[in-house]
């Protein structure tokens, strides 16, 4: 049960998540140095493999791991969406390179023409070790032992991809990954997690990011009252009103909310209004 301090307010559902979403917002902030986005363009986020500069932050992962289990274990969603590779690793699925294609464009250009491509002597000079910037510093980080003595050939292409892969998903973030996996599956056992697919635990943590109007109209089953009331109209027409997306959701979660608490409140004191013949709503 959730309360905040100086507010009046039954938790029935709404108010815990409240507290999950407004808390999520802050832990996945990258301001703090946990998570980054996964490009400049594109707002999912992936773990930030410089978090370590807060010598605490493997005790944050963790922390960020429960969290999202008690939002899974409860219903509720968080406030932020991760890479698809982010929720594969989550179900120990191997990561493609197909998968690479949404968070780094550039990259995965580069590596399909890679395997795509016969590769000639003397054009690609490329070892199996990369650069990588960590605080402004050039450091050389091996895909495989002896990687920065082995050169890319025709051979060894398909290696060198699987293995690029793994490392720009994983770069600098097993620990962090862990402690933030160890937290999750401390709530939700992770057998209770291998039903579903990328996709589908996507879709139970963050929810969708665009909404379908129609096909929420046409799934939406209407009790004490019907498609005709003044009200229902009224509802539709905020909503196919030109909000972006964003603004629609959040509008739908404070509908519900508004809903919620004054059924609460018509049923609390339902013999009083119907003394004064004020109600006449079944109830259940």
């Amino acid at each position: 049960m959730v309360k905040f301090r100086c507010e009046e307010g039954l938790d029935y559902g709404g108010v815990a998540r409240e507290w999950l979403y407004l808390l999520s917002h802050e832990m996945l902030n990258p301001q703090y140095g946990l998570f980054q986005y996964s490009r400049e363009d594109n707002y999912t986020l992936q773990i930030n493999p410089d978090s370590s500069i807060n010598p605490e932050h493997l005790s944050y992962f963790h922390f960020v791991g429960r969290i999202i289990g008690i939002a899974i274990f409860h219903g509720h969603y968080i406030d932020g969406g991760f890479t698809t590779p982010f929720y594969k690793m989550l179900l120990n699925k191997p990561i493609t390179l197909e998968d690479i294609e949404g968070v780094d464009p550039e990259l995965h250009r580069s590596l399909t023409y890679i395997l795509e491509n016969k590769l000639e002597k003397d054009i690609i000079d490329t070892t199996f070790a990369v650069e990588q910037s960590s605080f402004g510093v050039l450091k050389l980080h091996e895909l495989k032992t002896g990687g920065q003595n082995i050169q890319l050939t025709e051979d060894n292409k398909k290696e060198y991809v699987k293995l690029y892969v793994t490392y720009r998903f994983m770069r600098g973030i097993e620990q962090q990954f862990l402690a933030l996996q160890k937290g999750l599956t401390e709530v939700v056992p992770g057998t209770l997690l291998k039903p579903f697919d990328e996709r589908e635990i996507e879709l139970i943590i963050s929810g969708i990011g665009t909404i379908d109007i129609e096909d929420w109209k046409h799934n939406t089953r209407l009790k004490h009252c019907a498609s005709d009331m003044p009200v229902v109209k009224w509802f539709w027409e905020i909503i196919e009103q030109n909000y972006s997306q964003e603004m629609r959701l959040s509008c739908y979660n404070l509908l519900l909310e508004v809903l919620e608490f004054l059924f609460k409140v018509l049923k609390h004191f339902k013999g009083q209004l119907e003394q004064l013949g004020l109600v006449c709503l079944p109830y259940t």
